[in-house]
């Protein structure tokens, strides 16, 4: 068991005056080491050996004057020799090492000097012996106390990994698979971990492997197994005649250790594997990120992006500090200096509860309870400052691992998260170690936050933590789209809200804040998921939101669309929001609002937050059929349903114009959303009004007509194949006969504003469009504005991360200005057709062209921002400051276009009044 520092620190000074005035010339190394090493409580003979023999360049042989594997080397000089020399002479020994023997020290000495290299950090400290006590804080590693800082993508994490991950591969190949290797895996990453953070003595594992197994490796299975039941068994239970070596390990309990394995088999290179794992410094390692990484391990095919598999700190804390934190953080800096409501928020953060219903390798649980523990250890430096006094800290500590649930579906992360939080729980222990000088260590293992292997739609989560305990349920839940989930994961939604119209629209994530909702009626629970920000977007918002709403869920904070990555490559990013959501009202309630998906996010207060997370009334968009305002109905293309068979590429066309000339006034051109944005040309045989004697006449055109009806019959949809009977004919004819404006139906997010133009009637449009006949420059210039813009960003469904403009939910919802002015309007007619005039400066350039964030016009830009003014003095004088600022008017007229008075006026063509500014 480590000393407190204070003694280490009083040990250190005693030892300092000894050696003091010590002849140097007449010293010998062994006894001042000796007694060194004592200063940690620490018996040299047990981790390092003097005059250790090795193979230096050129095959000579050196002599290390004491050497501890994969720890430290030191070299020990008379009086006033050169320490650099002494260095060098160190590293020399280098090349004669395996690698899980290269130290991560460098000691060197003269009696009277001290000068230490860390390896890793890349540092040197110098000092004399009489300021050994002032620095002795430096010589942690020996004492089993080291402070890190952890960072979410520092490589010793994916390298851990990556070792873990070929020994991994060597026992499953060896037949060594399933849950045995699961357990064996978890169990082992304990034993290393354990060993550099003071639950094991310094290097005890690693000195168990390489000085009591046999090189070859074909006892080491053996010896682990031995291992496991000694960590299993209380001391007094154990064999009176068990080796020492295995003796001299702690008792572990917590089940970690109980489940009898069957006996694995090791070869030299398995054991060495092991060893190189053992040479990682695994106090360095952080328990959050590193649980996520090694169950990456176990696939070969995620192992190659090791960085995308963890939720980083930074993202976690975007949960935590709103749902919970912060206002724990309030109460402490209001409770500064007062005994009694500083032991009520003690007792407080005790009492809480957590759970995270899709917990993984348990990021969100692990990150909540180190806070929850920093929160704790403020707290007592406060009361210590108040005077009230702690003689066994043992007695003080009341934030536990118990405090915490998780459900996982695989086994694995299952596992690796309950033993992640005890590791946490060690490391926060020796954070207390370190704060009030005496050694707290949780041995055995008695409590344990509960995890629970199973299917958390189906798991009753009051069975996991009763309601009565529980404060806080938050996370991560898996990102599945509707259309991607298999029938086991539809079920699973169905078994939650069985009679809930159009849940097939509903992304999986869905099922868990349906669930929540149902779990928190009438409780204080409150709730924060992380989820793709399809949730608050298009159809799905009517059918998730009109249900929990139906419950009576209040949304208290969130966080609006940002790019949720961790920077791996190869890893695309995921657009998400972050709801926290009760069935009570918060007294405050916060907007995270994000000027730049990647960038910091502002703050914001709102009076209430809708399910679109804007400050607006509670509202739901529902499919419309018909437009709020009076504008012009929108429509889709038309959609052929022909096979490809009669559209063409203007090579194609060539081609088939000279097997059958005459069908040359029968093309139209054809634009898709793809066409129209990106300039391709592309045609379409459109034989619909051809007379059949002149179709006869046509022998290659009637094998295209022929090849239709064919594609149709073969259809298994009755419809289509009902179309059969008329094959020149399309499923949907929609061909105006004046000038229409075209809306791409899917299209960049990236771009500022989706490009809208207009089109002439000789161009056939397809169904990948949205058309509006009779559209007037007005209409385009509203359409075309930022203030549309924000409306689709805010409630348009998306195809992966672009928008997907709908007509029921975007177009027919859409709140127009309401009765501007003639002069209002032709600004804005004005400013439309500069757009337009500007765009036709650049003949050569598409769509795609014009409107790239980094390759747009400036003289594009100006004419869309003058558009953009004229549009807004449309809506009110007052100037809008943000993409929210729009969104939160647009909500309130919405609201006011669809109060019931206010839709008899809109009929009746009444004049109205506008909305306030």
């Amino acid at each position: 068991m480590p000393l407190s520092w204070n003694e280490i620190k009083s040990r250190a000074l005693a030892f300092s005056k000894e050696w003091e005035n010590e002849s140097s010339e007449h010293a010998e190394s062994k006894p001042f080491w000796e007694k060194f090493f004592k200063v940690f409580a620490i018996e040299r003979k047990s981790i390092a050996r003097y005059e250790a023999s090795v193979k230096k360049l050129g095959n000579k042989q050196g002599y290390i004057d004491l050497f501890w594997p994969g720890n430290l080397i030191i070299e020990h000089k008379s009086k006033g020799k050169d320490l650099d020399k002494a260095f060098h002479q160190a590293i020399d020994y280098f090349s004669g090492l395996k690698e899980y023997e290269i130290p991560k020290f460098i000691l060197v000495s003269d009696f009277q000097r001290f000068r230490l290299y860390d390896l890793e950090a890349s540092t040197q400290h110098d000092f004399p012996l009489n300021e050994l006590a002032a620095n002795v804080h430096l010589f942690g590693f020996i004492a089993g106390y080291q402070k890190r800082v952890y960072k979410d993508e520092d490589p010793v994490n994916i390298e851990a990994a990556e070792r873990m991950g070929r020994l991994h591969d060597r026992l499953e190949e060896a037949g060594y698979t399933g849950h045995a290797l699961e357990v064996y895996l978890v169990r082992m990453l304990f034993c290393l971990f354990s060993e550099d953070t003071g639950i094991f003595e310094r290097t005890q594992f690693q000195d168990l492997i390489d000085t009591h197994t046999k090189e070859d490796g074909s006892d080491l299975a053996l010896q682990l197994a031995q291992l496991f039941q000694v960590l299993n068994t209380p001391p007094d239970k154990r064999l009176k005649v068990l080796d020492e070596t295995l003796a001299a390990f702690p008792y572990v309990n917590g089940k970690l250790f109980e489940e009898n394995l069957p006996l694995a088999a090791f070869d030299s290179k398995m054991r060495e594997m092991l060893l190189n794992c053992c040479a990682l410094d695994w106090s360095q390692i952080s328990p959050a990120i590193f649980g996520s990484m090694f169950q990456a391990v176990m696939n070969p095919k995620e192992r190659r992006n090791l960085g995308a598999h963890y939720t980083s700190e930074k993202n976690i804390q975007k949960v935590i500090k709103p749902l919970f934190l912060d206002e724990l953080y309030t109460e402490f800096e209001k409770a500064k200096g007062n005994r009694n409501r500083l032991n009520e928020l003690h007792r407080k953060i005790a009492a809480l509860h957590f759970l995270d219903p899709a917990c993984g390798c348990g990021n969100f649980l692990i990150i909540s309870y180190r806070e929850l523990r920093n929160l704790e250890l403020l707290i007592l430096r406060e009361l210590n400052k108040t005077g009230q006094m702690f003689l066994d800290v043992k007695e003080i500590i009341r934030v536990d691992v118990d405090q915490f649930a998780g459900i996982e579906y695989d086994e694995f992360p299952a596992r690796v998260a309950e033993v992640a939080m005890w590791l946490m729980d060690h490391q926060m222990n020796m954070k207390v170690s370190d704060e009030f000088g005496q050694y707290f260590v949780r041995l055995p293992l008695n409590k344990a936050a509960k995890i629970v292997h199973g299917n958390a739609l189906r798991v009753d989560w009051a069975e996991v933590v009763p309601k009565e305990q529980l404060s806080y349920i938050l996370g991560n839940p898996p990102f599945i789209g509707a259309k991607m989930m298999n029938e086991t994961q539809r079920a699973d939604i169905i078994a939650i809200t069985p009679n809930l119209d159009g849940v097939g629209l509903l992304d999986y994530v869905s099922a868990w804040y349906l669930k929540a909702a149902q779990f928190i009626r009438d409780t204080l629970i409150q709730v924060a998921f992380v989820s793709t920000n399809s949730i608050t977007q298009g159809e799905q918002v009517g059918v998730l939101w009109g249900n929990m709403l139906s419950k009576g869920v209040k949304i208290n904070f969130a966080h609006r669309t940002f790019k949720w990555n961790n920077e791996a490559r190869g890893v695309a990013a995921v657009h998400c929001v972050i709801v926290g959501f009760a069935s009570f009202d918060a007294k405050q309630k916060l907007i995270f609002d994000y000027q730049d998906a990647k960038g910091e996010p502002s703050q914001i207060s709102a009076q209430n937050i809708n399910p679109y997370l804007v400050d607006a009334a509670t509202v739901v968009l529902v499919r419309r059929s018909k437009p709020l305002g009076n504008v012009p109905e929108i429509g889709i293309g038309n959609k052929p349903i022909d096979g490809g068979h009669y559209l063409f590429t203007t090579e194609g066309k060539v081609n088939f114009l000279e097997k059958e000339p005459q069908s040359a006034r029968y093309f139209r051109r054809w634009i898709g959303s793809d066409e129209f944005i990106n300039g391709w040309e592309r045609w379409c045989l459109w034989l619909g009004e051809c007379p059949p004697d002149v179709l006869r006449k046509m022998p290659e055109a009637m094998k295209r007509v022929q090849a239709v009806r064919e594609f149709r019959l073969a259809s298994k949809s009755a419809p289509t194949q009902k179309l059969a009977e008329t094959p020149t004919r399309f499923h949907v004819e929609n061909m105006p006969d004046t000038n229409f404006l075209i809306i791409p139906e899917v299209s960049s997010e990236r771009r500022a504003y989706i490009p809208i133009g207009f089109v002439s009637p000789e161009t056939l449009a397809s169904n990948l469009v949205k058309i509006i006949p009779k559209a007037s420059l007005y209409l385009f210039g509203v359409l075309t504005s930022l203030m549309h813009m924000s409306w689709v960003r805010s409630v348009c469904g998306r195809l992966e991360s672009r928008y997907r403009y709908s007509k029921d939910i975007v177009y027919n919802n859409f709140p127009f200005p309401i009765n501007p002015t003639d002069a209002q309007k032709q600004k804005v007619e004005a400013a439309a057709q500069a757009v337009l005039d500007t765009r036709a400066k650049y003949p050569n350039s598409s769509l795609a062209d014009l409107y790239d964030p980094l390759t747009m016009p400036p003289d594009l830009i100006k004419a869309h921002q003058a558009l953009d003014k004229a549009v807004d003095l449309c809506y009110r004088s007052q100037a809008f400051t943000s993409e929210l600022n729009r969104i939160e008017f647009l909500f309130g007229l919405y609201e006011q276009y669809t109060a019931p008075m206010f839709k008899d006026e809109v009929k009746k063509n009444k004049p109205l009044k506008k909305a306030k500014d």
